[in-house]
């Protein structure tokens, strides 16, 4: 139970910070496929429900994994308000060196997906893999812009739209919020504490993660190698939005200073012990 509070309050973490993506740390701490069932399961548990087919929405409900999923939300929602009043006066006054660090978190955890496509990369994998990355690479070097006074239709669609970073690795949350204006406020309306705001946020992000994460868990049953291969070139695709060096709007830059490359370092070695730990806790069961 305290293990997964802690990989919940991880991820809630990697939530707040744009360019780490949620599902690359549910990958990282080894729950990522645990959580995809649980959420498809409870999405079909829903539908059999609404459908007035009862004892289907019951045997889907047993499904969820309750004690996995019960303390990793709790130490999301926990992480997100910590995280936002905490974090961001951080990556405000050094950007550079929190995205020197996670960089190097992200380029040491793209072991995961690759290790988890289960057999030797063939040619035609490392080709679709590049593709995804060229494609995550554009995605993340969009233009940054503010949205200052948003409807809440708007926000409805920027939650549905940003919570696939749940389900899919290499693609953050947070930097989908920020290219399309929605970051600053989203992050303000948490730390005011804004229900009304929250609460259509929240309910986007439960329709987007409840028909995102439907698809994707068929895709991991069906198309599972070429899915985790796409999964690894988004990954390495979104370290763009990573760069240090860059101003405001998401325009790379020059090195101006060696210090966010210890950052980076020191990221690198987290995630190594990270890998190294569950690897040998593998070996041991």
């Amino acid at each position: 139970m305290i293990a997964n509070l802690l990989r919940g309050f991880l991820i809630g973490i990697a939530e707040v910070i744009p360019g780490v993506s949620g599902g690359t740390i549910a990958l990282i701490v080894g729950i990522y496929e645990r959580i995809i069932g649980s959420v498809a399961s409870a999405v079909e548990a829903l539908v059999f429900l609404v459908r007035g087919r009862p004892q289907e929405a019951k045997a889907s409900a047993k499904q969820i994994d309750w004690l996995l999923v019960l303390p990793v939300l709790t130490g999301m929602l926990v992480a997100i308000f910590a995280a936002a009043a905490a974090i961001e006066p951080l990556l405000e006054s050094q950007p550079e060196n929190m995205r020197g660090l996670f960089a190097g978190l992200i380029l040491v955890s793209l072991i995961v997906p690759y290790r988890m496509v289960g057999a030797s990369w063939r040619a035609a994998d490392y080709i679709v893999g590049l593709m995804a990355a060229a494609i995550s690479f554009v995605l993340v070097s969009l233009p940054r812009q503010e949205v200052t006074d948003a409807s809440l239709i708007l926000v409805f669609l920027a939650a549905a739209v940003a919570v696939c970073a749940l389900v899919l690795p290499g693609v953050s949350g947070s930097f989908l919020l920020l290219a399309i204006g929605f970051y600053a406020p989203t992050i303000a309306a948490v730390n005011a504490l804004d229900l009304g705001y929250l609460s259509v946020f929240v309910l986007g992000a439960i329709v987007g993660l409840a028909l995102f994460s439907t698809a994707l868990r068929w895709l991991l049953v069906n198309l599972r190698r070429i899915t985790l291969v796409v999964m690894t070139g988004l990954m390495l695709g979104s370290l763009r939005a990573l760069w240090p060096w860059q101003d405001t709007i998401g325009q790379l830059g020059s090195p101006e200073s060696p210090t966010p490359l210890v950052y980076f370092a020191a990221g690198a070695l987290i995630v190594a012990l990270l890998l190294w730990v569950q690897s040998r806790a593998s070996k041991a069961q």
